[in-house]
């Protein structure tokens, strides 16, 4: 039985519903879901305790199994909305993070599978993409894009932590737009004793 919302316990981010643009398809089988889009198919779980059902032709509704939903289902209802929700805008826009480089000869390349990396160390950095992440470079960006949110932003991370920022001049590799605190530079004062 499916939980009406009247009920105290709903998440306000549960409650909402999902629209499914027209170009995606939807598979609902009892405790998962295929989401087919023009990006790719996702296979996503539900959690026990929660329930995604047709509201109407072009909207989804997650709400909570009335017998034996626990604090733990009741808690994961709109976490549950929200991923269902990205899955939906991956197989449709898709999502990317940008990262820079900065540094006097700092670059990038895609090969293949790998993105090689030179960035001041002796010999350039590789690092592997997954399956379903791509990576394109130009000039001094490198766009990394797929289909999975929590799998882009988890790439991004990997390639930023092989030569994070360092605080005084900012070199390094960033995410677009962020901003590094610098710290001031040791001065050159006398030396005197007192």
């Amino acid at each position: 039985m499916f939980a009406p919302f009247g009920r105290v316990y709903m998440s306000r981010i549960g409650k909402k519903l999902i629209s499914i643009p027209k170009e995606v398809q939807l598979q609902i089988q009892e405790r998962a879901m295929q989401v087919k889009g023009p990006k790719g198919v996702v296979h996503f779980p539900i959690p026990v305790g929660c329930s995604v059902q047709k509201h109407d032709d072009s909207t989804l509704l997650v709400g909570l199994v009335e017998d034996g939903s626990t604090g733990a289902s009741k808690a994961l209802h709109g976490l549950t909305r929200a991923l269902l929700s990205n899955v939906i805008v991956g197989v449709t826009e898709g999502f990317t993070k940008v990262l820079e480089l900065v540094g006097v000869g700092y670059r990038a390349s895609v090969q293949g599978k790998k993105l090689v990396l030179s960035l001041g160390f002796s010999l350039p950095k590789e690092y592997i993409l997954p399956e379903g992440i791509t990576a394109q470079v130009t000039g001094t960006q490198i766009v990394i894009s797929g289909i999975n949110k929590q799998q882009v932003g988890q790439v991004a991370s990997e390639i930023r932590s092989i030569r994070m920022p360092e605080p005084y001049k900012g070199k390094g590799v960033k995410y677009l737009n962020e901003v590094i605190r610098r710290k001031a530079g040791k001065a050159m004062g006398a030396t005197g004793s007192s």
